[in-house]
């Protein structure tokens, strides 16, 4: 990739951590983050989000923040408000996208318009779910708003969870008042990421993820061993050209920023109409097991030129020079 992401010596603070379910997942990317920004020379203050954030931030006074969190507040709009009210550079997707890419029903709403495929489905009331199906089984109930497969169910006829749904079985509806249901999908779990450049959006690979049982849930996305990543997958070249274009097409329709990553279901039986969007992630994971990571160095970048692109896109949709921060050498 063209070096013109690269970086002078910046002050950055890496936001990781918070509430949310997905705290380790965040703690782990961001301190990941940190540790390759240190490598390549720039300061770096670790901040793990509390309610004193606003507070903290101002006091550390970066020249941009890379924001790690997952979930809610870093991934729905709240953090990335305050931080333009603070007039604060930081990572990926603004305020807007934000808001509209967490909750799946609003991504929806924004991309099958524009020709993307989604499974169809609708909101139902968990309640709901104790008098009967909302949908012929075998279907899939998941959060609106929650990534990282956190609350996913799938229910089958073979399923525990009894027919109807009993309230006292263990799933997503003793958590959340709603949830989205759609029909499942048969077939192969893919995933491409997409990530900026001054040249503008570049899609890097598709990956087929194996879990070694059940599916890709929470568990099997963040555990070492239980899912195998086949990158690049192993799939017919006009799979792997929709998935890049319509990774693409959903990272411009939404106004993603910095790196996003858009995930699949592919029905290998039906062909070239079995391949659905069930969800883009403006805040990819960067761990150690993560996709976006894996991708990039399939495509022949590191770790740390990864990271440091995505701050180099911060500061370039800022409207800051890049490597012009007045605090780099505080």
């Amino acid at each position: 990739m063209a070096d013109n992401n690269s970086v002078k010596p910046l002050h950055i603070a890496v936001l990781m951590g918070g509430w949310a379910n997905e705290r380790p997942v965040s703690l782990m990317s961001g301190n990941g983050v940190a540790d390759a920004l240190e490598s390549r020379g720039h300061k770096v203050t670790r901040i793990d989000m509390d309610r004193q954030v606003a507070a903290r931030i101002a006091e550390a006074a970066p020249d941009v923040v890379f924001n790690a969190l997952h979930g809610v507040p870093g991934e729905d709009g709240t953090v990335q408000g305050m931080l333009d009210l603070m007039g604060i550079p930081y990572t990926h997707s603004g305020l807007a996208t934000s808001v509209i890419a967490i909750d799946k029903e609003l991504t929806k709403l924004a991309l099958v318009p524009h020709g993307i495929p989604m499974p169809g489905g609708r909101i139902v009331a968990s309640k709901e779910l104790f008098e009967k199906d909302p949908l012929a089984r075998p279907y899939v109930l998941k959060p609106v708003n929650e990534g990282s497969s956190v609350g996913v169910a799938i229910v089958t006829d073979q399923s525990n969870y009894g027919n109807p749904i009993r309230p006292d079985a263990e799933g997503p509806w003793q958590k959340f008042d709603h949830l989205l249901a759609e029909p499942f999908i048969r077939g192969l779990e893919l995933t491409t990421a997409v990530i900026d450049s001054a040249d503008g959006p570049r899609a890097l690979a598709v990956t087929e993820l194996k879990p070694k049982s059940g599916f890709y849930d929470f568990d099997a996305k963040y555990t070492d061993g239980m899912t195998d990543h086949v990158c690049p997958a192993q799939i017919p070249e006009k799979i792997t050209e929709l998935c890049k274009k319509y990774a693409l097409d959903a990272h411009r329709v939404l106004g993603c920023k910095g790196t996003s990553r858009t995930d699949f279901r592919w029905d290998d039986e039906q062909g070239e109409g079995g391949l659905f969007v069930l969800e883009t992630n403006t805040q990819p994971g960067m761990t150690p097991l993560s996709l976006v990571p894996e991708q990039a160095r399939y495509c022949g970048m590191d770790y740390a030129d990864l990271v440091e692109a995505i701050v180099a896109e911060a500061m370039r949709t800022s409207g800051s020079a890049v490597g012009g921060g007045g605090n780099g050498d505080n």
